[in-house]
């Protein structure tokens, strides 16, 4: 999708039902997905929008905020999500979904239950509040965003010695120097959500 083009509510709608039915197609893929959540101004109001915003559950001991897990590009165009309009973010199933950018999501497909038509018609039909999570309390919320920040401190310090090793060795520096980035500015997100 180019900048500011707007998606119609339904429109999107459909591509939210799209996405749910392509997780259940794709649980053969490499990248272990298994649960696919949506948040944010499209559980809001129907009104047209510039993206859908998701967060995937994958199941790996850690995902550091704003980084995506070995794979996921792979998995985002097997599933065709990369072509349309959504805005992922990539989580671990072993930790809560939510997070100061993850409000009260919507789970709408579940690797052992498939895709939640429930969930899906209650979200069609204006009514998200009904399968949306409750949002956490404030010490709740601040000992996850503590977590967090553990582990992108680490991923940022595993993420800049590879960097390092890599700097002035043959091959291409990019992938390593986008990982950087994405953990380093999820690092700096996490660390402005907690003052």
């Amino acid at each position: 999708m180019g900048e500011n083009v707007q998606v119609k509510w339904t429109r999107a709608f459909q591509h939210l039902e799209t996405l749910a039915t392509a997780c259940d197609e794709m649980r053969g893929l490499p990248l272990p997905v298994t649960q696919l959540w949506v948040f944010g101004q499209f559980l809001e109001s129907p009104a047209d929008l510039d993206s859908v915003h998701v967060a995937l559950a994958v199941d790996l001991p850690e995902v550091p905020w704003l980084s995506a897990p070995a794979g996921a590009s792979h998995w985002a165009n097997a599933t065709r999500m990369a072509r349309n309009p959504f805005t992922p973010v990539w989580r671990s199933a072993r930790a809560p979904i939510w997070n100061h950018f993850v409000v009260r999501p919507a789970l709408v497909w579940d690797a052992s239950e498939g895709v939640l038509s429930d969930a899906l018609t209650a979200i069609r039909d204006e009514k998200a509040d009904r399968v949306r999570i409750a949002a956490p309390g404030t010490e709740e919320l601040r000992a996850r965003l503590d977590d967090e920040l553990a582990i992108s401190l680490a991923a940022m310090r595993s993420r800049v010695s590879a960097y390092s090793e890599k700097r002035w060795s043959p091959g291409k520096l990019e992938p390593v120097a986008d990982d950087l980035h994405a953990v380093t500015s999820g690092y700096l997100d996490i660390l402005d959500a907690r003052r």
